[in-house]
């Protein structure tokens, strides 16, 4: 009996130590970094301007196209050709502009990732420290679609990790810019939405590194 007590202890102990996980709440952490909110403001202004101007670019599109359908009847084939290929020019311009300024690797990409990515490599860093000292096999981050059903917040380092940074928690600071705007337009300069999906796991030093999700 002492024997069976002995091993379901040891048990126990295996057990426990092989779960050496913990979590973060990447959205927390973020609210309390100023640089990211002086980045996502400016990340926002560029995205509205680039959108407003890619919008009056349509509505300049749909004026030329109605007074195009009003006109038709009076115009000669040659002239109805000019201003239709006028009409194809400023919509393919228009859909460069949407493709320069929001499409993959596009200028507000770029912009993101100059002024958003070494946050997050900071933050990955302090990550790293913490989840060493600690000998955490795994970290996930609660803010990411991770579908964590349940945590439980003893295993929550995310005070850990502001600390590292040299931040305090609980001073947190409100995004007033909200989300960003802009994106994609479909053929019919629809908007789409192009956002990547976030990822769910931070491993520890020396594991796989899993990008931080934006807000």
């Amino acid at each position: 009996m002492k024997f069976l007590v002995t091993v379901f202890f040891l048990a126990v102990a295996f057990v426990s130590q092989a779960q050496k996980f913990a979590y973060v709440d990447s959205k927390y952490i973020l609210s309390h970094i100023p640089e990211y909110q002086q980045a996502q403001t400016e990340i926002n202004k560029l995205s509205s301007q680039w959108q407003k101007d890619i919008e009056n670019k349509y509505e300049t599109i749909s004026k030329l196209e109605t007074s195009l359908q009003a006109e038709k009847i009076l115009l000669t084939d040659e002239m109805k050709q000019k201003r239709e290929q006028e009409i194809a020019t400023k919509r393919q311009e228009a859909k460069d502009m949407q493709k320069a300024k929001f499409g993959i690797n596009g200028e507000l990409f770029k912009k993101r990732e100059e002024l958003v990515k070494p946050i997050q490599d900071q933050i990955y860093e302090a990550i790293q420290e913490v989840a060493s000292t600690s000998a955490l096999m795994v970290v996930f981050d609660k803010a990411s679609d991770s579908n964590m059903l349940y945590t439980n917040p003893k295993h929550d380092i995310s005070d850990k990790v502001l600390k590292k940074m040299g931040l305090k928690p609980g001073e947190t600071l409100d995004d007033e810019e909200g989300s960003e705007e802009g994106g994609e337009r479909d053929e019919d300069g629809q908007k789409t939405d192009n956002k990547a999906p976030g990822k769910n796991a931070v491993p520890p030093k020396g594991g796989e590194r899993v990008p931080i999700k934006d807000k």
